[in-house]
């Protein structure tokens, strides 16, 4: 599948700006963890280093990162899945809503599009696709649907 430009364009973008960010690994995860969820399509694709796979799942936020304000503006933040895995949302806020009262130990819920990278990988089309031609996505906030 032919990806277009934009799409590439936000996953290095996102790639690049999670620089600040390391990885879990096994030896310095919390006890604690997100609620469990079925995380099962999201933790193959994450396994099998798949991307352009359509996912949903749970996972407690673990770091907010500053707004990605280059082109398309995006939300972006870590989420720790059950299984300690870590993923990179980052959510258009320019053809969906913001998450205001977004903070570190949060639960959200998410539907959209993963794209495998060496830091576990990034979400994205957690929106509406205004043209019609991609699944709408969202991300669910204490009982608030953003989409």
């Amino acid at each position: 599948m032919k990806k277009s430009l934009p799409i590439i364009a936000l996953a290095i973008a996102a790639f690049l700006a999670w620089g600040e960010y390391a990885p879990e690994t096994a030896d310095t995860r919390s006890q604690s963890s997100p609620p469990q969820q079925n995380n099962s399509a999201l933790e193959d694709a994450i396994a099998a280093q798949r991307s352009d796979v359509q996912v949903q799942g749970t996972g407690k936020v673990v770091k907010v990162l500053p707004d990605d304000n280059k082109g398309s503006r995006h939300q972006r933040f870590i989420l720790k899945l059950s299984s300690g895995n870590t993923i990179l949302i980052a959510h258009n806020i320019d053809l969906a809503p913001k998450i205001q009262t977004l903070r570190n130990g949060d639960t959200v819920s998410f539907y959209g599009e993963f794209e495998w990278n060496s830091r576990g990988g990034v979400v994205h089309w957690t929106h509406a696709d205004p043209g019609g031609r991609h699944v709408g996505g969202w991300l669910k906030h204490q009982g608030k649907t953003y989409q």
